[in-house]
């Protein structure tokens, strides 16, 4: 298949996969596999992660850049004054702060641990990823079948925000996803579904793009041709287009839906590797 086509292909999971909780990590790794397009010079390559990372988290921004302008400019006030006091945009601009450290740190120390052990061409690799998609999905379920499903974003206190920000480091096992990891966090601790999911895509804005940002350094290192760098700029732009009608798209849903449609196809897909695998795939 034309290389271009494939970029554009992995560019929509990726901005698809990255805010719906079924895990883009997850089908990054298996889709290529399945469709046999392993060998490609663009797939696989760290500049084509590095852009997807940039382009879902430039969507995230594109998103909520109304929201970002009014907390930044909370939390430069509440710096000034040196007082958050009542102002509901202060503290979630702190909480946001607060609870990003985890994940950020986290993040840092053990993503070249996870990598070794849990990425790469492999059906053990493969069939762990299956078994992660089976656990956020019940973790989900039960998340949201259990949690009381009151608290807005205003209610959300310090202790929630970091077993949030907390939660969001679990992404960086295949197949968990970052948006299933914080909105199961967060229907676990009573949140409406609508809050759990405007929370996590906020909270995601600067891991998102930091992990873009910080894969960059590394990025020079690799050669590629003009076709390849069109292709890697083909999935860069998907990526933001498709990022941006994901989230429209999911907290449109949970406005009124559950979140057991996305449970039931991690399942399904789960079980679709393992008979993959199984079959000499």
């Amino acid at each position: 298949m034309d290389l271009i086509v494939q970029a554009a292909v992995i560019g929509l999971l990726q901005g698809l996969t990255e805010f719906i909780p079924v895990s883009s990590s997850a089908h990054l790794a298996l889709f290529p596999w399945a469709a046999g397009w392993t060998s490609s010079p663009v797939i696989n390559s760290l500049a084509f992660d590095v852009f997807l990372h940039l382009g879902t988290g430039l969507a995230l921004l594109i998103y909520f850049a109304r929201d970002w302008l009014r907390y930044l400019r909370a939390l430069l006030a509440s710096i000034a004054e040196r007082r958050i006091g009542r102002d509901a945009d202060r503290r979630v601009a702190w909480l946001l702060v607060v609870a990003t450290i985890p994940a950020a740190v986290i993040g840092f120390l053990g993503e070249d641990l996870i990598n070794e052990v849990f990425h790469g061409d492999s059906d053990a690799v493969r069939l762990a990823i299956a078994g992660f998609l089976v656990i956020g999905a019940v973790g989900l379920w039960l998340a949201d079948r259990l949690g009381a499903r009151v608290e807005r974003m205003d209610d959300i206190g310090t202790g929630a925000a970091l077993t949030v920000g907390f939660s969001q480091a679990l992404a960086l096992l295949p197949g968990i996803s970052r948006s299933g990891a914080t909105i199961t966090t967060g229907l676990a601790l009573g949140m409406t579904r609508a809050a759990a999911a405007r929370f996590s895509f906020l909270l995601a804005t600067p891991i998102t793009l930091g992990a873009g940002l910080y894969g960059s350094r590394k990025m020079l290192t690799e050669a590629h041709s003009g076709n390849e760098w069109l292709a890697i700029a083909v999935g860069f732009g998907v990526a933001i287009v498709s990022g941006l009608l994901a989230i429209s798209f999911l907290l449109a849903w949970l406005r009124s839906r559950s979140v057991t449609v996305f449970s039931v196809y991690r399942i399904g897909l789960a079980v679709a590797v393992v008979i993959l695998v199984v079959a000499g795939r």
